[in-house]
């Protein structure tokens, strides 16, 4: 008897400890993800071993009630339903997180895609050579989480054909923006800020180079056909020669003029450039300088991060800056090292749904009086399956399209309001486990208030015996009264 009593007590204190232990993590993860990011709280919080043993713990520790306490009994079936559930919320828990997975999909009006960009992030690496004097690509990826204020580590080491490959991360900047550096001893750039694609981008062109902006090459010192060629002579003077014609307007005393096309003009400076659908500023003169990636001030929403990364190869070295986040799918950069060309992503990575969707119509509604302050959107679709015909359904707050195990919810929309950011979920099996947990939970909490074997049930009986005596002894004190009324009366 003196052995189950320890048992039951030594369970308790267990129980007890876990879920402080529980509450305080879950404290501190909240404390970081507001200090640093979710990133960061997940890498020091909720990703730990530690956490997930807590996890373990619990559902060892109702497991053992069950037995412990003979739980499986008609009269303790109400807390036999609680401890069922809180196994099946946590077991709905690891689920979720080791099978389901989520990402983002963003579509254009008059758009079709059957792709979304996973939620995580991944290093994805194309090593080419040649194999018995035959060309050959070793694909690799990895899921990768990194955070800010955390010290992030990343190591991988392969080989192709037998030739060692080294991966190593070198730095991460949470949130960062390519920026020219100026420096009296580097390259002539010219920054170029344009608003071609719905909101402002700013570009620096190098001396010598041609850039692609936007689908419109710009080119410095380097006449392309085809392109805006912009042009410093000795003299110091900005000539423009553009293939397409333009409209200009200074920006000191608006005054316009027009750029005629396949003709070299003075160029403007400080002026705003209208060409087609693009439209141009170059604000500066030419500056020297280097062009690196730096950490912004603060990390605005869809705002890439950067990692650096040191490759190493049959003796020699490479380091590559990759731009890329949770819902970015970047370009890979080139490099070669050690007789190898490799070719290098850091991003979300592109993956398919078994049907398609088409964005008809987005819809967003502003408060009156206002221009940035949104009531409500939404998004018209249509669904579009192999042999089936195309059903519409809307997508708005609260209205949710279910489809073959994945779920959609409006989650946000483009700057220029031309396309939707749809959150995608693939959590089938987790969910309805989950749901399955918290319908037992509620069950089997109305039924311990009103079960006779269960401890409510227990304080109903003692409860409805104090009121019993309550009124018994609430009857004698009417009775007394009424004869001590008397008595006096008689008396008197």
């Amino acid at each position: 008897m003196q052995n189950k009593i320890a048992s039951v007590i030594f369970s308790t204190r267990i129980m007890a400890v876990l879920f402080v232990v529980f509450a305080i993590a879950m404290a501190l993860g909240t404390f970081i993800e507001n200090w640093y990011s979710i990133e960061t709280a997940r890498l020091m919080i909720y990703n730990t071993w530690w956490f997930e043993a807590i996890m373990v713990f619990f559902l060892i520790n109702f497991f053992g009630n069950i037995k412990r306490y003979n739980l499986h009994k008609r009269e303790k079936w109400s807390s036999l339903l609680i401890h069922l559930s809180f196994i099946l919320i946590l077991i709905g828990a690891f689920v979720t997180r080791y099978i389901s997975y989520e990402g983002i999909m963003p579509i254009r009006e008059g758009e079709t895609t059957n792709k979304f960009l996973s939620e995580k992030t991944f290093f994805t690496f194309f090593i080419d050579g040649e194999i018995n004097g035959e060309p050959r690509r070793r694909v690799l990826q990895e899921p990768v989480l990194f955070g800010p204020g955390y010290d992030n580590k990343y190591v991988l080491d392969t080989d192709y054909n037998g030739q060692p490959v080294k991966f190593e991360l070198t730095n991460f900047i949470y949130g960062a923006e390519e920026k020219l550096i100026e420096n009296p001893k580097g390259d002539n750039y010219l920054k170029i800020v344009e608003a071609g694609g719905g909101s402002r981008h700013d570009h620096y062109l190098k001396e010598g180079e041609v850039s692609n902006i936007h689908n419109v090459l710009f080119s410095l010192n380097k006449p392309t056909e085809g392109a805006i060629n912009i042009q410093l002579t000795q003299d110091g003077e900005y000539l423009i020669e553009s293939p397409f014609e333009a409209d200009y307007m200074r920006m000191a005393d608006q005054k316009k003029g027009s750029l005629v096309a396949d003709s070299i003009q003075p160029l403007m400076l400080r002026s705003l450039y209208t060409m087609g659908n693009m439209q141009f500023v170059i604000p500066d003169p030419v500056v020297k300088g280097s062009y690196d990636v730096v950490a912004t001030a603060q990390k605005e929403k869809s705002q890439p991060d950067a990692v650096g990364l040191k490759i190493s190869s049959n003796g020699e070295t490479e380091n590559v800056t990759l731009m890329g986040a949770k819902g970015i799918a970047s370009e890979p950069q080139k490099i070669t090292v050690g007789g190898l060309d490799i070719y290098l992503n850091y991003g979300s990575k592109e993956m398919e749904l078994p049907f398609s969707l088409k964005l008809d119509d987005f819809i967003a509604d502003k408060y009156p009086g206002t221009k940035n302050s949104y009531s409500s959107f939404k998004s018209k679709i249509q669904i579009i399956e192999d042999g089936k015909e195309p059903r519409p359904y809307e997508i708005y707050m609260n209205h949710v399209l279910d489809l073959h195990g994945y779920r959609f919810f409006q989650s946000s929309f483009m700057p220029d309001e031309s396309g939707t950011i749809l959150s995608v979920n693939h959590d089938f099996w987790g969910t309805w486990i989950t749901y399955i947990g918290y319908f037992l939970l509620y069950t089997g909490l109305m039924w311990i208030m009103f079960a006779k074997g269960s401890r409510f049930g227990k304080v109903k009986v003692m409860l409805d015996k104090v009121k019993a005596k309550q009124k018994s002894l609430t009857v004698i004190l009417a009775i007394f009264a009424t004869a001590f009324g008397s008595f006096a009366q008689e008396t008197a």
